[in-house]
């Protein structure tokens, strides 16, 4: 690399300007022979006996859990788990079934029994495993699913679910998504759901109400909504199987309006008040206008154009099932190749999953996040001396998944060329910061090889970093869909009272980032680097931990952060690090392990805490391991123990609990201060995260306790 053209790139850089087509041998460091993990500080160690005491059995933990990983390898090199969320995906898919006119489809009596083994003992349904309470819109969904399936009134588990439902108050703190499911059986009248004009589609680009202001997943969603909200249609349940019993003063004395929230300012009662003007017009005017017309045949076409090579929307859910249904209702017959591409996906195993008699369809799906984890956790146990064929196989697959063509995102950034990855098999309209960030983590392992460099690895890295630094939010830190979507008045439009709105900058996916950076060699004095850095010290909590937009929930957030601070060569003794350590220590359960409840959320009390998990125990190491206080050896010894006590005679680990985040329901779509203690009335949930949206990610379990024993077992070895 010559002198020259290093000098040019880091004018660039520190200029901020438009980094395409710059060479990548001028933007990362040469010389390195393979990619640095977490090297720890240079310090004197001190009591490291703890740690060496259990070296055989480490290496033996870390033996078993490489080789059930290579286990679930799929043939041609990716690894996938099953993503668990709650029973509204099943629910919402018997009920959308239903709507289409596929009553016998055989999918449905499965969902059915699916929702009967989710079902809690007090009849409700919950939004994570482990939650102390049920969730009003999940168990009103489910109630409704099973009626469309012809489940008696009588019938034990519909008769126990009425009865909670009617306990919590009933319908009428139901989530705006939960009445538009209400709308389109018949059980709720249109015109007193959030409206959601589709001339949207038209708003420019620099106003603040365009679509793509709105989160990727709110953007997907709300196009087929915007149809479905225009042309208003329902397919009514049978009279038998109507949801009479959740209206027991009678249908006509319902107060059906959204409900009143404390502390509510200006701007929210005028969006209250437009949202009354827009119903009007829609039935006075707007269904009847010719630009009514043109704008939702225009919605049509984004929508089509949008779809996945898999049949899907956006790689979720929710804009797949919205998709199908207005494409229906605008006449799109089930042959044809748009809406048969979406009905196959429900056949698909990488969305399905089936379990005896019952069928699970998954929020979203995870290969490509899995892969990289997966080689990231392998190169750390030094798993390629046994399993290098396998590895390349993997590095392959994960390589040819980087997306080359431009999407939403693109629309804020024009001259931008494309390079990220995206998450799921199939979603090259939405690639994320946080996968690409890992992604090069993982491809920087065989970057001096070869063999790889004439694959190409060193272009896809150098497009992943241009893509990376463009990206970056104003404030310093990085969003995982796009630029500075950070525009908070939207979370006071009705129709955002599903949850989140909006995907703002987040310590952990800018920690990720930075990570990537720090170890693909880049200088640290580079200004994405330098603001990157700056972002995530504000954002720091005054006790300590990073808030986990992204995991649950301080543990992950702080698990992210302190690695990529050692990645970028930070000063480890300084004193915030030093309270991030203190705080996860103070943190440790006596078992060894850590854990934190997805209520934390919402309860100040379960911040840091909630049963052990392989997952969060491991995060914790991960930061620990990656500060390197001698003080902390003997935590980081027995948070191993732990781990290598819990895992099982095959070499896995168990892990029920939820420890991904879709989002934590706060509207704005990052961290807000939970010690008001009307907070909990004015977001209109509390523990059971009614508006939030948790996961399960099955490989969590693994994946991240190889990596905290690997770097546990590198720490011992750079101690002797």
């Amino acid at each position: 690399m010559n002198m020259a053209s290093r000098f040019s790139l880091k004018k660039i850089l520190r200029s901020g300007s438009d980094t395409q087509g710059t060479n990548v041998n001028t933007l990362i460091q040469s010389g390195t022979s393979d990619i640095v993990r977490q090297k720890p500080a240079p310090q004197v160690p001190a009591d490291l006996s703890a740690l060496k005491a259990m070296g055989n059995s480490l290496t033996h933990t870390l033996s078993s859990a490489c080789e059930w990983l290579m286990k679930q390898q799929k043939p041609d090199g990716h690894w996938v788990g099953s993503v668990g969320s709650n029973a509204s995906m099943e629910a919402e898919w018997c009920l959308a079934l239903w709507f289409l006119g596929l009553e016998d489809h055989p999918l449905r009596p499965r969902l059915g029994k699916a929702l009967l083994e989710m079902q809690r003992p007090d009849g409700s349904w919950g939004t994570y495993y482990g939650a102390g309470c049920g969730d009003i819109n999940a168990t009103v969904e489910s109630y409704a699913a099973l009626r469309s399936l012809g489940y008696a009134e009588d019938d034990p588990a519909v008769s126990k679910a009425a009865a909670w439902i009617i306990s919590k108050g009933g319908l009428k703190n139901v989530r705006v998504f939960t009445r538009y499911w209400l709308a389109l059986i018949g059980e709720w009248p249109w015109e007193k759901t959030p409206n959601l004009p589709p001339e949207i589609i038209w708003f420019p680009d620099n106003f603040v109400f365009s679509i793509y202001n709105f989160a990727q997943w709110a953007r997907a969603t709300m196009m087929p909504l915007a149809i479905l909200s225009a042309r208003r249609p329902s397919r009514p349940l049978r009279p038998q199987d109507r949801l009479d019993a959740l209206f027991p003063e009678g249908r006509a004395n319902f107060d059906y309006e959204l409900p009143t929230k404390e502390g509510r300012d200006v701007i929210a009662d005028f969006f209250r008040l437009a949202d009354k003007g827009l119903h009007w017009l829609q039935s006075s005017f707007l269904k009847r206008a010719p630009s009514r017309e043109a704008a939702i045949k225009y919605v049509l076409e984004w929508i089509i154009w949008h779809q996945d090579a898999d049949g899907g929307w956006g790689g979720i859910q929710p804009p797949w099932v919205y998709g199908l249904m207005a494409l229906h209702g605008e006449g799109y017959q089930f042959h044809h190749p748009v809406m048969a591409k979406a009905l196959d996906a429900l056949n698909d195993p990488g969305w399905r999953h089936d379990k005896g008699d019952a069928s699970w369809i998954q929020a979203t799906n995870s290969p490509v996040w899995d892969t990289m984890l997966s080689l990231m956790a392998l190169h750390d146990a030094n798993a390629e001396e046994r399993f290098t064929p396998e590895m390349d196989k993997a590095l392959d697959w994960l390589l040819s998944r980087q997306v080359r063509v431009k999407g939403d995102w693109s629309v804020k950034l024009p001259n931008t060329e494309p390079g990220g990855w995206a998450f799921e098999y199939a979603n090259d309209r939405y690639p994320d910061t946080d996968d690409t960030a890992v992604a090069l983590i993982a491809l920087a392992s065989c970057r001096n090889r070869p063999e790889w460099q004439a694959k190409g690895v060193e272009e896809a890295i150098g497009r992943g970093v241009r893509w990376l630094v463009a990206m970056q939010s104003s404030c310093g830190g990085w969003g995982a869909f796009d630029k500075d979507n950070n525009k908070s008045i939207l979370a006071k439009i009705p129709f955002c009272d599903f949850g989140e709105a909006l995907d703002p900058p987040s310590v952990d996916v800018t920690a990720h980032v930075l990570e990537a950076f720090g170890l693909l060699g880049l200088p640290r004095d580079l200004p994405c680097i330098q603001r990157g850095l700056a972002y995530i010290r504000k954002e720091q909590d005054p006790t300590g931990p990073w808030f986990g937009r992204w995991g649950v929930n301080y543990l992950y957030g702080t698990g992210a952060v302190l690695p990529a601070l050692a990645a970028l060569g930070e000063d480890m003794t300084q004193p915030y690090i030093s309270k991030a350590c203190d705080w996860l220590i103070n943190c440790q359960q006596e078992n060894g392990g850590w854990g934190e409840s997805c209520a934390s959320y919402m309860e100040v009390s379960s911040i840091g805490h909630g049963t052990t998990t392989p997952s969060q125990t491991a995060w914790a190491l991960m930061g620990l391991i990656a500060a390197n206080r001698p003080q902390d050896y003997k935590a980081i010894a027995k948070g191993c123990r732990y781990l290598i006590d819990l895992q099982e005679e095959d070499g896995s680990w168990n892990e029920e609990e939820f420890t991904g985040t879709g989002f934590p329901g706060y509207g704005v779509g990052q961290t807000i201060k939970l010690d008001d203690p009307a907070i909990s009335k004015r977001l209109m949930q509390g523990a059971e995260l009614s508006r939030a949206f948790m996961l399960r990610y099955d490989l969590y379990r693994q994946l991240f306790p190889i990596i905290a024993l690997s770097r546990a077992s590198r720490l011992i070895k750079i101690g002797n």
